[in-house]
């Protein structure tokens, strides 16, 4: 689980490198986002002459979270950190063209094929 505030580690080579959420999308007064889920953020540090500069506020998807998340199957998940992978909010691409670290399978059923075909491993 996710909310305002969280810093989280960027999961993909857009120049980002830490994020924080500033909103988490999907309804009033929502306040926890999940795997799957769309956040905007905030960029705290970035890579010089990357795409993303420090202080821009971009959108994108989490892949990872720490808290353990159960599945249909009745098996849970839980990953080592919060990450996230910016993307183009309308599209639902990713901004960067690679992908680092596991993906959770979740987000294959929610319509992200681009980011689930670039990541090295799917869990």
């Amino acid at each position: 689980m996710v909310q305002k505030q969280t810093l989280l580690t960027v999961a993909d080579n857009s120049g980002a490198r830490v994020v924080q959420v500033i909103n988490v999308l999907g309804g009033y007064k929502k306040r926890y986002a999940r795997i799957g889920e769309i956040v905007t953020v905030a960029i705290k540090k970035a890579d010089p002459h990357s795409g993303v500069k420090k202080g821009q506020v971009a959108h994108g998807v989490i892949v990872r979270q720490h808290k353990e998340y159960k599945r249909k199957d009745g098996s849970a998940i839980r990953f080592d950190d919060n990450a996230i992978v910016l993307i183009d909010k309308k599209t639902k691409e990713p901004k960067g063209t690679r992908i680092f670290g596991p993906i959770a399978r979740e987000l294959k059923n929610l319509g992200y094929q681009k980011i689930i075909s670039l990541a090295p491993e799917v869990l």
